[in-house]
């Protein structure tokens, strides 16, 4: 058994540049145990990842601001505020963030292997937020 208090401690606060457009920043909430990644991730607003897919899925436990989330196809999308709790089947490609004009707070729980994709064109993006 492990307990972390809030965070990885010693473990610095992350840019995250390579997989996610805008300014986003990271804390290691859990590492190192396997098939499992906690990191509770700030957008400012615009920002937003890349589209990806999870081995065993993901949970994202909203706590500040709103944002948005959207499944490929646009099938599956909407706004999400504190207090809301988000799950991407397993495999499901999808992207999540901040409203053009508002920040997101949220914890993500990953499971397995993430696989990253493309960028979220801009303009698809701004379709969904704006809608």
């Amino acid at each position: 058994m492990r307990i972390n208090r809030g965070r990885e401690r010693e473990a610095p606060s992350e840019a995250r540049e390579d997989t996610f457009t805008g300014t986003v920043w990271a804390d290691a909430v859990l590492q190192g145990a396997p098939g499992v990644l906690v990191n509770d991730v700030f957008f400012s607003p615009g920002g937003r990842t890349y589209w990806h897919r999870h081995e065993r899925g993901q949970v994202l436990l909203v706590t500040q601001g709103c944002g948005y989330v959207q499944t490929r196809g646009g099938r599956d999308g909407g706004w999400v505020t504190a207090g809301d709790v988000v799950f991407f089947e397993p495999g499901e490609e999808h992207w999540h963030g901040a409203g053009g004009e508002t920040y997101l707070l949220h914890r993500a729980i990953s499971l397995g292997e993430t696989e990253w994709l493309e960028e979220v064109a801009e303009d698809d993006y701004r379709a969904a937020v704006e809608s």
